[in-house]
């Protein structure tokens, strides 16, 4: 089994705690709040224009994110070349927060003028809507969902270890956890995920995306991708969901192997 990353490690520790945490942990999940896909939009924004670029600029080429507390955010550096010491970048609840050595900043995640002078990034231009709008309960869905992703995505490498997994990141331009596994050579590698929605998918959905198109048969039944999708309503009908989640991407797993 190849290696998981720190960063891969501290996402799954703060994501089980989350999960922990909730009144009912085996469904942690409930009806999503009616501002939930403005807020979704409007934190994609920060996690692909102000993260991306403050962890890039801090570590000279990472993009990668991970689920933090209360939400997501840049994985810590220990000596940045830009600020020069340790520090992280991350949104928790409708709030963004730099941290620099012991020092935390806060800023309005929706006011992006701000945010960007807190981190010292440039400020998205003008073709970014920048009437945005974070609704508090909408950040607590959204922080619930990659929590459960997360974990999801960690039983399921737990289960196949032997499938070359890679680590567990949240991408900022597609705003989803993701890895992958299974074997390319032989056909069957593929990306597993959890999305909180996008242009396609108005609530949150897990998927997988085989590599190899050609596999996706009977099963395969995701909309506007070549894949497999779990909607966001059938699990939270379920009375585990995550169970219910990683019998999903198992399944998937079995049908590629065969």
């Amino acid at each position: 089994m190849a290696e998981m990353s720190s960063e891969h490690d501290d996402a799954l520790t703060d994501a089980r705690a989350h999960l922990a945490s909730k009144p009912d942990p085996a469904k942690p999940l409930g009806s999503l709040p009616g501002e939930f896909a403005t807020t979704r939009a409007a934190l994609h924004v920060v996690a692909e224009h102000l993260l991306k670029p403050k962890r890039e600029l801090e570590t000279g080429n990472e993009i990668s994110l991970r689920f933090t507390p209360g939400g997501f955010g840049t994985p810590p550096w220990d000596e940045a070349e830009a600020s020069g010491g340790p520090g992280q970048a991350r949104v928790e609840g409708v709030e963004l927060v730099s941290v620099e050595g012991t020092s935390e900043t806060r800023a309005p995640a929706a006011d992006l003028e701000a945010c960007a002078g807190l981190l010292g990034v440039e400020e998205p231009d003008e073709s970014i809507d920048a009437d945005l709008v974070v609704d508090p309960d909408a950040a607590a869905a959204l922080a619930d969902w990659f929590a459960l992703g997360t974990v999801v995505l960690a039983e399921l490498i737990d289960r196949h270890p032997d499938l070359d997994p890679a680590p567990i990141r949240l991408w900022p331009e597609h705003f989803d956890v993701a890895t992958e596994l299974g074997s390319e050579e032989a056909g069957s590698r593929a990306n597993f995920g959890a999305s909180p929605g996008d242009e396609d998918h108005p609530e949150p959905y897990l998927y997988v995306g085989p590599w190899d198109q050609s596999t996706a048969e009977e099963g395969w039944s995701a909309t506007a991708f070549v894949g497999a999708e779990l909607r966001y309503a059938d699990l939270v009908a379920a009375d585990d969901q995550l169970a219910a989640g990683l019998e999903f991407m198992s399944d998937r797993v079995d049908a590629l192997s065969r």
